[in-house]
Parts: C-alpha cells; sequence; structure tokens
C-alpha cells in the first residue's frame, strides 16, 4: 500500500543480536503490547510498531480506532503524497480516475471526488474504501442546470466524521456559494436548508453534532441537520481586501477563522487574460460567543493552521515533528495551482512548502491537504 523509507541514523545491530532481541520483544505478554499500542499517537509509528515481530502484527488491530487527527499530507499528484514530518513522498496505489473526475477536496481523511456525470464519491487513499454520496443530478431542475453548465456549482463538503468510524455520518455541501444542502447516509437525494441567498458561503466546520458555515464576510449560519434546522449570526468582520477567502475551524472550543487576503496578476493569454492569484497575508479572528462578535487575534501560540479546499484544521505544532508553531500551511484552492506557502504570523513572511507544489501536476484538481486516516 505504502511505499517509503526513513533513515534513523542509527547502523544496524549485528543478525545475531537482532535476532536475540526479536525473539525477546515476541516474549511480550499480548496484554502489555496492546498495552503500548494504544499509547503510540502517530500512525507511521503505530505501522512501524506492528512490523516489529509476527506475535505483535497479531496482536496489534491493522486499523487502529484511537487516533487523534494526524499532520495531514499534501497530495501532489495522482498517487503522491509528500509528509511534512518526515520530508518524504509517499507513493499510494490509487484507483484509476477518468478525464472527467475532479478532486474538490478532502474532510476527515477521505477525498470527495465529482465525475462529469454529477456524481459523487468519497475515497480514501490510505485504505482504498470508497462510499458514494447523492449525485448533483437530484437536485431540482433549476439547482442541477448550474451544475451542467458550468461545472463549479459544489464548492466544498465538509464531513461530520469518517463514514466508517459513524455509520450515521453526515455531509455539508456548499453549492455555487449560495445554497447549502446536506445528506446523512442511506440518502438518495441532497436536502437543501432554507437559506437566504444573498450570502457568499465559502467554509464550514463541525463540532458537536452541529456544522458552522461562514460567508465571505464573517456571517456564521449554524446547521443542524438533526431538525433540520438553520439559524444565522448575523457577525460580520471589515470588508477590507476586496479579494478574499475564509476559512473556518475549531482549535479546542475556541472557534477560529482564518482570512486570506490575495491579489490578481493577469498574464497575456491566447483566448483572454486568465488571472495568477497570489496570497499576501492572513488575519486570525475567535468568535466571541457571549457577544456573538468576531475579534482579531494576532497570534495561534503553539498552533498551526492547514488550509485549502480541504476540511479546515488546528494542530498544536508540539505534537508533530516538522509542524512550525504560529503559521498558516495553505494552498491554491483558486485554479491558479501555484499559489502555496507557509505564512508566519509572528513576521507576517511567506516561506515555500518543503516540496515546492508549484512544479507538481495533478490534473484532477489542485494539490490538496489530505489527513492520513486508516478508517
Amino acid at each position: 500500500m505504502m511505499n517509503s523509507s526513513t533513515s534513523l541514523g542509527v547502523p544496524p545491530l549485528p543478525i545475531k543480536e537482532a535476532k536475540r532481541m526479536s525473539a525477546e520483544w515476541a516474549e511480550l505478554p499480548q496484554e502489555i503490547v496492546e498495552y503500548i499500542s494504544k499509547r503510540l499517537m502517530i500512525y507511521i509509528d503505530y505501522l512501524r510498531f506492528r512490523c516489529v515481530c509476527r506475535p505483535w502484527n497479531y496482536y496489534v488491530p491493522k486499523i487502529p480506532l484511537h487516533l487523534p487527527p494526524q499532520l495531514p499530507w499534501l497530495m501532489l499528484s495522482h498517487n503522491s503524497f509528500f509528509d511534512l514530518s518526515t520530508n518524504k513522498l509517499h507513493s499510494l496505489n490509487l484507483p484509476s480516475f477518468s478525464h472527467q473526475t475532479l478532486i474538490i477536496g478532502s474532510s476527515h481523511g477521505w477525498l470527495v471526488i465529482i465525475d462529469g456525470y454529477g456524481e459523487v464519491h468519497l475515497l480514501n487513499p490510505i485504505i482504498c474504501a470508497t462510499v458514494s454520496l447523492p449525485s448533483l443530478c437530484a437536485f431540482p431542475e433549476s439547482v442541477r442546470m448550474l451544475f451542467l453548465d458550468h461545472n463549479i456549482y459544489l464548492i466544498k463538503v465538509i464531513l461530520s466524521s469518517s463514514p466508517l468510524l459513524n455509520k450515521d455520518f453526515a455531509a455539508l455541501a456548499i453549492l455555487s456559494r449560495r445554497n447549502l444542502a446536506f445528506c446523512k447516509k442511506g440518502y438518495d437525494s441532497w436536502v437543501l436548508f432554507n437559506v437566504n441567498e444573498n450570502h457568499h458561503w465559502i467554509d464550514a466546520v463541525y463540532k458537536n453534532g452541529l456544522f458552522y458555515v461562514v460567508s465571505v464576510i464573517g456571517t456564521v449560519a449554524v446547521c443542524d441537520v438533526e431538525g433540520p434546522g438553520i439559524s444565522i449570526i448575523e457577525t460580520t468582520i471589515s470588508t477590507g481586501s476586496l479579494h478574499r477567502i475564509c476559512y473556518v475551524m475549531f482549535s479546542g472550543e475556541d472557534m477560529l477563522m482564518a482570512t486570506r487576503d490575495f491579489t490578481l496578476e493577469f498574464e497575456p493569454q491566447e483566448f483572454g487574460p486568465e488571472p495568477d492569484v497570489w496570497t499576501v497575508g492572513f488575519v486570525i479572528y475567535k468568535l466571541n460567543w457571549n457577544l456573538l462578535k468576531w475579534e482579531e487575534i494576532q497570534t495561534l501560540g503553539e498552533h498551526s493552521l492547514f488550509i485549502g479546499k480541504n476540511y479546515s484544521l488546528s494542530f498544536s505544532a508540539a505534537d508533530f515533528v516538522g509542524c512550525r508553531s504560529n503559521c498558516i500551511y495553505f494552498t491554491d484552492d483558486l485554479a491558479g495551482k501555484r499559489d502555496f506557502g507557509i505564512y508566519s504570523l509572528s513576521d507576517e513572511r511567506i516561506e515555500q512548502l518543503p516540496c515546492n507544489p508549484q512544479n507538481s501536476y495533478c490534473r484532477f484538481g489542485c494539490p490538496i491537504w489530505v489527513t492520513p486516516n486508516p478508517q
């Protein structure tokens, strides 16, 4: 499934010594092996632990159910993923896609894929499992024609959880930035929320049974798929730049919003100018639940953010090798395919990602952050 090499800089043990130690490890009681395995929080460490000897491989479940969210990998091409923790590429054997297939996002370790016929699927690249969501063609004709005419109708899909962890998972879709819809396990069609189409919805996050959707000016829609029902928090931020994207995520119990300002540069093209998109900076806000107001904050502290077409994520940088605190790792999500980097809030500077995705090629969409999730 996964081809990668890791050099620990430690000389190998003599063969006889290695065999003796392997035999001793194999004699550890099963309950001790299981106890240790459940305290490994990094997926790669868990895989290596299972490979120590045959008894450990037998005692320890193939799929861990206790792991917290993992540091995302950057999907560079159909089967190439870059791991920030090791600065190495992983090659995964994914199923073939047709030329009309487009990867539009990722959530909880699952890629969101749409084909030319409006069919929507989820793919877990670690275990190659697939799940089908309702087709876009199940919408009323007035809604469906937007997709058929422009092929840009489905902006983002956010999952409540991994489909394999929770059989009652839900998915929320942002449609043409004007409409919101959801589906649950077993639904044949999407269900539209009754929401004012004057809002320009752009990102969403899930927490404690609710989806929170933000607009480009900071308005928040709280979506309950059980009711179903929707309520609007009329809180906004200063418009500032005309060119802005917003991302929403939870850091613990705090709901954060990162606004990304960018410029457009036009280059002459044979069939008209196509803009290049370049990020120039970010501003971070935290929602004050008492005042229902976004308040600007100057630092992420020990945390870092991963944003783009993916489910927006916040991590404690101290928990992962290769992750820098008070930084925003961003990928291109406006089809420019060259706007990537690491933004430091400390000095307001942008650096290149170590893998330099500008040289990568992915005909199924822009490079995207994907959480390695074996579930």
